[in-house]
């Protein structure tokens, strides 16, 4: 695997490629490249391409800024294409795959195939109302108790089945115990999941007539196991809105991770079906 570094203007946007054969990307948001892994070694016959988002692990930023647009990561995203020469097939995970919508929309002509699997974006939803307070519920929590705290509330957010109504927002606010989280503060607020960095990725809204005029092949994909939960409510959305149905992938929202970040899915059944769909 060689890594690059790429000066895409106000950050240095690191990203690795493997293997020969059509290029697959693999992109990920807050996630970095570490995540895929599990899933890269399950197309040894392609070239694949990983990324760290700027500012996010290898990635460092110079533009003063915090907040991760979708426009600005689309734009990062490009510029590694052009580097490595696309356009590609890209599979593109959470907010990673909010990006990937925003990519699509903007340099049509990047990828041929894109699976974009459980994008976040709450506009989407019949409930966005609550959802984005029930959002907005989590990143309180962070700023003002800190990570445990935060990352219990978020927790409980994302795992919960069905609409948010006032039976979601009569729930106790968690105990991070209960996830093995730590309740102590250790008085930072950098996290880029719990913060204000990550706003402008569940607030994006997918520009549905550019999609639809792209000559791109979009698949919006569901875990099998994320249930009616909010990332597989903003999938199934999201591929009515394009006129599809949401095509269902093996585990859940991290199904494709062998244990990175200690998240496990099934990553070979996941490459699996990844390949089916393709081509």
């Amino acid at each position: 695997m060689e890594t690059h570094v790429l000066d895409t203007g106000g950050a240095a946007i690191t990203y690795d490629v493997s293997g020969e054969g059509r290029p697959l990307m693999m992109i990920g948001q807050p996630m970095d490249a570490s995540g895929f892994t599990a899933l890269r070694t399950q197309f040894p016959d392609r070239k694949v391409i990983t990324y760290d988002p700027r500012g996010i692990g290898r990635s460092t930023r110079s533009d003063g800024r915090t907040d991760n647009t979708a426009e600005q990561q689309a734009a990062d995203v490009h510029a590694v294409i052009q580097a490595v020469g696309g356009p590609v097939d890209l599979f593109a995970s959470s907010g990673g795959a909010v990006t990937a919508l925003e990519l699509v929309a903007t340099y049509p002509d990047d990828v041929v195939t894109l699976v974009a699997h459980e994008p976040p974006m709450i506009g989407v939803l019949p409930d966005a109302e609550a959802a984005r307070r029930a959002r907005d519920g989590f990143t309180e929590a962070y700023r003002t108790k800190g990570w445990g705290a935060g990352m219990a509330a978020f927790m409980q957010m994302s795992s919960y089945q069905g609409a948010y109504t006032d039976e979601y927002f009569a729930l106790p606010a968690p105990d991070p115990a209960r996830f093995g989280l730590p309740s102590g503060d250790d008085g930072k607020r950098d996290d880029p999941l719990l913060g204000t960095a990550s706003l402008a990725i569940s607030d994006y809204y997918p520009k549905l007539d550019a999609l639809k005029a792209a000559p791109t092949r979009i698949v919006i994909a569901v875990g099998e196991e994320t249930g009616d939960a909010f990332t597989a409510r903003t999938a199934i959305h999201t591929a009515k809105l394009l006129g599809q149905e949401a095509v269902v992938f093996p585990s859940h929202h991290g199904g494709f991770m062998g244990g990175e970040f200690g998240y496990a899915g099934k990553p070979e059944e996941f490459g699996v079906k990844l390949r089916e769909v393709l081509g």
